[in-house]
């Protein structure tokens, strides 16, 4: 890890460039804008800070936070300056949502599934299961309510919400024996997140949420059994097919993974309207280079760990994956039965994944010969 720390992963990048490529989402984001913020622009600077749930500059995730911050600076002229600290740094990764909450950091940068012991519903805004892939996922956010939804969800935290990255489809995870039945998952301690997690213990298994820079170490002394954590390109820099034997796919539990950058509400509504805005753009930019730089990298380092490093790749046998596929509905109606914020929010999602995928199906690559 600490090889993998030092190592410079910012990219220096047209602020105007990111901008422009972020016009189409803005007009999404400028609907959820707080009418009540300060019109006009003054001469006033901001010295913000975020908190992550990453190591310091983690690749692509953690530099990712470390990019919008250097150009919510650079379009502001200077007037926003905002320090980013690693998990751990100031408060611990998993405690990022609460800091925003309560005004310890103004931001925070992470993945909404990471808080779903205290907010059920967040964990829709991450990933579902089986569920939406990147694109109808975005759709869904910009365009099918999904933003002002997430932004309702928060509002009792005194956060605000912006979509900021996305790594994509992930793998299915790391194994140290083979599965071949869903028996084998019964008793598996794994690392694994969000409603993912809870259709692990569904089937038998132990989920364990922990974060990006323990994983190593618990799967080297046995804490853990497996563990998923994004695909090839960060797996790879964490050494993960140096000790563990079975590389599965397809990754099930996240068919796509939001990220987020979260913002204490009375911090941003102080703020002049555009120094929202740009907080909003940087976010939009985000999501859109991190993914084209998650599914660049991925490709890059899955030919690697193929044909370098001869890693088992293995497919979830079919009758696997039917049996998560059905535990995931159990674990889904159990969720949005206990929970009616969860209730609601599901309830667009399946609406909106319903009609996408009518559409895709029309126009996807499966007619395409």
């Amino acid at each position: 890890m600490k090889k993998i720390i030092r190592r410079d992963f910012i990219k220096t990048t047209s602020t105007a460039a990111f901008a422009a490529t972020a016009t189409g989402l803005l007009a999404s984001c400028a609907k959820t804008t707080d009418k009540n913020a300060p019109a006009v622009i003054s001469n006033k600077t901001y010295d913000w800070k975020m908190v992550t749930a990453w190591p310091p500059h983690f690749p692509l995730l953690g530099t990712y936070a470390d990019a919008m911050a250097d150009w919510i600076g650079k379009m502001s002229n200077g007037r926003m300056n905002i320090h980013v600290y690693g998990g751990g740094e100031l408060v611990p990764p998993l405690e990022t949502f609460d800091a925003v909450s309560q005004g310890v950091s103004e931001m925070g940068h992470g993945g909404a599934y990471y808080w779903s012991g205290k907010v059920p519903a967040a964990q829709f805004f991450s990933s579902v299961p089986f569920g939406m892939n990147t694109q109808q996922f975005n759709s869904w956010l910009y365009e099918g309510g999904g933003l002002q939804l997430y932004e309702e969800v928060y509002e009792p935290f005194n956060i605000i919400p912006v979509p900021a990255g996305n790594t994509g489809a992930q793998m299915g995870g790391w194994f140290n024996k083979q599965i071949n039945s869903i028996d084998d998952l019964h008793g598996l301690k794994m690392r694994i997140a969000g409603i993912g997690g809870k259709v692990i213990k569904q089937v038998g298994g132990t989920p364990i949420l922990a974060p990006a820079g323990e994983l190593y170490t618990d799967l080297d002394r046995g804490v853990i059994d497996a563990l998923e954590w994004v695909g090839p390109y960060h797996d790879y820099l964490l050494g993960f097919n140096k000790i563990a034997k079975y590389y599965y796919y397809p990754g099930w539990q996240e068919p796509t993974a939001g990220i987020e950058l979260l913002v204490n509400k009375d911090a941003f509504n102080q703020l002049p309207k555009d120094l929202q805005i740009i907080i909003k753009t940087a976010g939009a930019a985000a999501s859109i280079q991190m993914l084209s730089d998650f599914e660049a990298k991925n490709a890059e380092y899955y030919t690697k760990l193929k044909d370098e490093e001869k890693i088992d790749f293995r497919k979830f046998p079919d009758d696997v994956l039917a049996a998560l596929k059905k535990a995931t509905g159990e674990v889904l109606s159990d969720l949005v039965s206990s929970d009616k914020l969860s209730k609601k929010v599901y309830d667009s999602y399946n609406t909106f994944e319903k009609s996408i995928t009518q559409w895709d199906n029309v126009v996807g690559q499966n007619n395409m010969g």
